[in-house]
């Protein structure tokens, strides 16, 4: 195991060094940047590992493969994120481990999270997931919701029994306007998260950025970087 953790801890080296240089960069202190690492596909172990070299944040984007790491690692000082595009039959697990969920992006699970967050009696933290390659009213590919729509479902998470509006996620797309212009389509979620702040000011967070593209998510002005195969490598396909 101590091959894996000198491995982890050279990765993780890089990309804080990255991180760094990126806040310099723009101007900004290296504490206003947050590291999510993704862990989907690894393995609980390797959860453990990071926890000892101090990663703080681990996310997830399906529920089968979260709720046994999350509960294997439950001793663990980690808040869990959850990712990825979530149906409504996967909240009650969900809600079971995640700390904030940064894929909402309809009333339909906004009604769902609130459901079962009281029945847990938890405060879930909600990202309003923003489709920037989304028509006015249309979803994204990978999910999300038009900018049209973010007023709308951010009252609704705001006035949610259970549920806390922490901000704005998004995922760099792939077709559309934005598509190959990250930096362009991560400015684009600040200035749609200065307009979420004028009526919910607690909501500043906003997520963006992973592997490829976290410097260009900090010079944005993202307060929180998804980075999964930079500090975990790359697996290989079963199959």
């Amino acid at each position: 195991m101590t091959d894996r953790k000198d491995e982890l801890a050279a990765n993780l080296a890089k990309v804080e060094q990255r991180i760094a240089a990126a806040c310099a960069a723009a101007g900004r202190g290296r504490e206003e940047v947050t590291l999510i690492v993704v862990t989907k596909t690894y393995p609980a172990s390797d959860v453990r590992i990071l926890s000892e070299l101090g990663v703080r944040h681990v996310a997830e984007n399906k529920d089968q493969d979260a709720a046994p790491k999350a509960a294997e690692c439950s001793d663990l000082p980690l808040t869990w994120h959850f990712v990825g595009q979530l149906q409504t039959n996967k909240v009650r697990s969900v809600v079971g481990y995640a700390d904030l969920v940064q894929s909402v992006d309809r009333s339909k699970l906004v009604t769902a999270l609130s459901k079962e967050a009281v029945k847990a009696e938890r405060e879930v933290g909600c990202l309003i997931q923003v489709a920037l390659d989304a028509g006015s009213s249309e979803r994204g590919e990978r999910g999300g919701v038009a900018p049209g729509g973010i007023g709308e479902l951010a009252g609704l998470v705001a006035r949610a029994p259970g549920l806390r509006l922490d901000g704005l996620m998004t995922v760099a797309p792939l077709t559309g306007e934005y598509a190959g212009r990250e930096q362009a389509a991560f400015e684009r979620l600040m200035d749609l998260s200065t307009d979420l702040r004028r009526d919910h000011p607690a909501a500043n967070m906003v997520s963006a950025g992973m592997s490829a593209d976290l410097e260009q998510a900090v010079a944005a002005g993202a307060t929180h970087v998804r980075v999964g195969t930079a500090v975990l490598g790359v697996r290989p396909r079963l199959g």
